[in-house]
């Protein structure tokens, strides 16, 4: 027996050593690589415009408030909801205390001051308009602060769930000026270390966190890789954790494999066809009359529509896995109106109004594309919003007189009143309610024929856990760890 233990100790021994090295190929690793398809624009929450930065500041920059999978709205950076006084044009939000950014210096009330005056004053903001009720904001103390609005605004605190309610260092701010964006300082799990352009984005856990226990990696790379084709290969070779934007023909395949795990939620945003009425010499010069069918008269527009068959393109183009739509409310909305039925494909009565409308023979037009195999597939794509959790966010904008998105330069004051109405009150019913008669008229119009609604799908490796799937699309790796 003596002579034995040795041996024991020695097989006891390989055993462990074995295990170890036998655990999950993942155990071990402590960074993270996202594949995103495009690389984002400036890195500063003032001044950028696209949704795959969103994702990056979603890790380095966080907001007042959040949202979670069923569009509830929660504080993060703020400690409560907000209050809502003087008719909804006073709001204070009480601050949690003792946050700090990541250079270290506090995130108090000063700081969230300095910041959206930031966002709604810097020349270029792209927050500006977000913000435009918004007439002053005021230190209270240390840890509230309170916005005295223009006119009740209740889409704020939706605006205050993304980047125009991201606070940045003022220490940064003032240090680095026009170059802030090579550089972003705000709150976060993880904060900026690297941006290689068009190749990759790293960011790294940061020791200021309040809850570090939330940032199981040590460093997150986003790696830009615009080929659909090419970040599938990574994904499958092991060079990329989590791929982002996978197309519906390849979720197929993916989920035949077994190795992967595949979230699929319905966006916030739409996709659809804008189609221009009255910008003759761009959207900042007067309207003009384009002297084109498509653009005079209605009926050759409701025939464009009834060529259409939404539910064949999403088959045929998406796999099934798209959400049809016709409206700009994703049907995951509180705001959405079930009852409302799309048009279906009437091929007579579109040659019928086109007959009426003089055009008995057909009518030809150009129409812009977006430069990708799917949206080439489908043909007829010309604008995408990839969505707010407001429907303010997904229609002002677009749909009033002097928005700032409206390209198309249809006005309607009618419209614009209901819109406009819809922002002053906060009943649930009554908004819905300006929206549905919002809706029959800019449908009826149509300068924006809407398609369908984006879904956002996700692989990753099944060993990756406590991933959440966010209708804003965003990839949240805060809380997540390898299994």
């Amino acid at each position: 027996m003596r002579r034995m233990r040795p041996a024991l100790s020695l097989v006891t021994a390989a055993l462990a050593l074995l295990a170890l090295h036998a655990g999950p190929a993942h155990a071990q690793k402590k960074t993270l690589v996202v594949a995103l398809n495009q690389d984002p624009d400036l890195l500063d929450p003032t001044l950028a415009r696209t949704y795959v930065g969103r994702i990056v500041f979603s890790h380095i920059c966080e907001k007042l408030y959040e949202i979670d999978e069923g569009l509830r709205i929660s504080p993060q950076l703020a400690a409560a909801l907000p209050v809502i006084a003087d008719g909804g044009r006073t709001v204070t939000i009480k601050l949690r205390s003792g946050v700090k950014f990541n250079d270290g210096t506090p995130m108090d009330a000063e700081a969230v001051k300095f910041s959206l005056d930031r966002h709604r004053t810097l020349k270029g903001s792209n927050r500006a308009s977000e913000l435009a009720p918004v007439d002053a904001v005021e230190v209270v103390d240390a840890t509230t602060v309170r916005l005295k609005l223009k006119a009740p605004f209740s889409p704020l605190l939706a605006q205050l769930t993304d980047r125009a309610g991201m606070p940045v260092s003022p220490t940064a701010v003032k240090k680095l000026g026009d170059n802030f964006a090579t550089a972003p300082v705000c709150v976060g799990p993880w904060q900026f270390a690297e941006r290689v352009p068009q190749d990759r984005i790293v960011v790294e856990k940061s020791p200021h966190y309040f809850d570090p226990s939330q940032a199981k990696f040590d460093k997150v790379i986003f790696r830009i890789i615009p080929d659909d084709n090419v970040r599938l290969a990574n994904l499958r070779s092991g060079d990329i954790d989590i791929m982002h934007m996978v197309r519906p023909s390849d979720a197929t395949a993916i989920k035949r494999e077994g190795r992967f795990e595949l979230s699929n939620v319905t966006g916030l945003g739409y996709q659809g066809i804008n189609i221009n009425l009255r910008n003759k010499t761009g959207k900042q010069n007067p309207p003009g009359d384009l002297g084109t069918p498509l653009a005079n008269d209605p009926r050759v527009r409701e025939a464009f529509e009834l060529s259409i068959d939404r539910e064949a393109l999403n088959q045929v183009v998406w796999d099934g896995l798209y959400t049809p739509g016709c409206t700009p409310i994703p049907p995951i909305s509180a705001f959405a109106d079930k009852a409302r039925k799309c048009p279906g494909r009437d091929v007579a009565k579109a040659k019928k109004l086109l007959a009426e409308a003089g055009q008995a023979g057909g009518y030809a037009f150009e129409m812009t594309v977006i430069n990708n195999p799917g949206e080439r597939r489908v043909g007829e794509v010309m604008i995408g919003w990839s969505g707010r959790v407001d429907p303010d966010g997904n229609i002002h904008q677009n749909q009033t007189c002097k928005g700032s998105l409206n390209t198309t330069l249809a006005c309607d004051e009618k419209i614009d009143a209901l819109l406009n109405r819809a922002r002053e009150i906060s009943d649930l019913d009554q908004r819905r309610a300006l929206y549905r008669e919002a809706i029959d008229m800019f449908t009826a119009r149509r300068n924006i024929i809407y398609i369908y609604h984006l879904n956002y799908i996700v692989a990753f490796p099944k060993s990756f856990k406590g991933y959440r799937a966010i209708p804003d699309g965003l990839i949240r790796i805060k809380g997540t760890s390898w299994n």
